[in-house]
């Protein structure tokens, strides 16, 4: 697929979406695992989807106005504005004045745009308030921006972007569930929303209890820096099912019961800092996100869609991260997932706190998020299923190169499903990094090749 698609979009002025009937005005106070000021951004999806022939004569835009104002009664904190208190505490006032929406057409069909991030003209498939307006904060402005572009074929694509602070990207398919429930004449969403952000309040007194490396500050002992402003490339890793066994051939017998999530992100890890040559005694960190929603079962009730996820940390010097095998990174990866318990969650939030809802480190890290389950797949506004569902952009960090997404693609035609991991190095490691990573798989004695994409940078 060429990366270098290029159309027009039309828009129509933005609009505000008001909930259908009254809602309650009052103030709710966020969680303190909400109330982080590395969640002070809004996070974008999109959705894509091709042409239903009997939906032909619906228009996407009206179907999907209209049960979204529906849809924010029962989600009406997103119809609010955030406001700062004392000690810049965050809370959504209730005030009902909408969300911005934006309905769109592009001389574009669904077909021509690639199956994975980044898109092509996204600047123009979703509404930029912040760009447009000057404002780059998130307090006092909308909570959320929806726009609908009808495309050539009769499909149309739907990019959402929302304040992170209110909810995680599982909250933000919930809510899109719930719209789709709406638009297919449902009279109410099939899991209805709960609020109750004070089951994840810091605990009184707060109480550092686990070790938490994802705060800690690293020294630097390497002159190379792994994210220059420039020289940077993109490139998308695809992994199918034989890729994967591949590398499962390298890990030794304790770890054979390994999660794919945990073998990709300890491969990569691994590749990405052999690729950029660092300082031999550098220490590097790996953050990947966990859900704890099946970490805090009795806690946190079904229909909760606030944040809810941690970052846990593993740390190494490059020296010992390079030249073990890939069986050490693994366990590393695995042990902190292990660790990640009701009382690790609890921690996070008092440490979090402690730490003036300071974000965590990011010197010397690759981030990584798993949203291979994510359920943007499977929403249905009356044209079926999206050809794409995830996320608008590949990487997790705003700094190139900081840290991307593991994204699920499906593949046409009943082909099975891949995973794709958007990479963003400096050219030179970028080859490196392609390099270490067909050693690893021709020396899996499989002579597999993982599939991959340039993408030119955007720099």
């Amino acid at each position: 697929m060429d990366r270098k698609l290029f159309f027009q979009v039309r828009r129509q002025p933005p609009e505000l979406i008001i909930p259908a009937k009254p809602t309650p005005n009052d103030r709710k106070p966020l969680s303190d695992l909400d109330d982080r000021d590395g969640l002070r951004y809004k996070l974008s999806g999109v959705q894509i989807y091709g042409p239903n022939p009997c939906m032909e004569n619906d228009d996407p835009v009206k179907v999907i106005r209209e049960a979204l104002a529906k849809t924010l009664v029962f989600y009406f904190p997103f119809a609010g504005r955030l406001r700062e208190g004392p000690d810049r505490k965050l809370t959504v006032d209730c005030t009902g004045e909408g969300v911005v929406f934006v309905a769109a057409k592009a001389d574009v069909r669904a077909e021509e745009f690639p199956l994975y991030p980044p898109f092509p003209c996204m600047d123009q498939l979703l509404y930029d308030h912040d760009h447009l307006h000057g404002s780059h904060g998130i307090v006092n402005s909308p909570l959320m921006f929806i726009q609908v572009t009808r495309l050539l074929c009769g499909g149309f694509m739907l990019a959402i972007k929302f304040t992170h602070n209110m909810c995680d990207a599982f909250g933000m398919s919930q809510f899109l569930t719930a719209l789709g429930d709406i638009a297919l004449g449902r009279t109410n969403p099939s899991v209805l929303p709960v609020w109750k952000r004070e089951l994840l309040n810091v605990r009184n007194p707060p109480q550092a209890t686990c070790t938490h490396h994802e705060f800690t500050q690293l020294a630097t002992k390497s002159t190379t820096d792994p994210n220059p402003d420039s020289d940077m490339v993109y490139r998308s890793f695809f992994f199918n099912s034989t890729n994967v066994s591949v590398l499962r051939n390298l890990v030794p017998p304790h770890l054979a019961k390994c999660s794919t999530f945990d073998l990709l992100a300890a491969c990569i890890w691994r590749n990405r800092t052999i690729a950029l040559a660092l300082h031999p005694q550098q220490r590097v960190r790996l953050v990947f996100a966990v859900n704890a929603r099946s970490r805090l079962k009795s806690s946190i009730p079904i229909g909760y869609y606030g944040n809810v996820f941690v970052l846990p940390g593993v740390i190494s010097t490059v020296d010992e991260l390079c030249k073990n095998p890939i069986g050490y990174a693994l366990e590393l990866v695995m042990n902190a997932k292990a660790n990640v318990t009701e009382e690790y969650v609890r921690s996070f939030i008092d440490l979090t706190v402690l730490k003036a809802r300071a974000p965590i480190s990011t010197e010397w890290t690759y981030i990584v998020d798993d949203l291979t389950q994510l359920g943007l797949w499977d929403t249905n506004y009356g044209w079926g299923k999206p050809i794409y569902g995830g996320m608008a952009y590949s990487e997790v960090d705003p700094t190139p190169g900081t840290g991307n997404y593991f994204l699920r693609i499906r593949k046409k035609d009943g082909d099975e499903d891949e995973i794709v991991a958007p990479m963003c190095l400096p050219a030179s490691a970028m080859e490196k990094f392609e390099k270490e990573l067909e050693k690893l798989l021709v020396f899996g004695n499989y002579g597999s090749h993982v599939s991959c994409t340039k993408i030119p940078s955007a720099l």
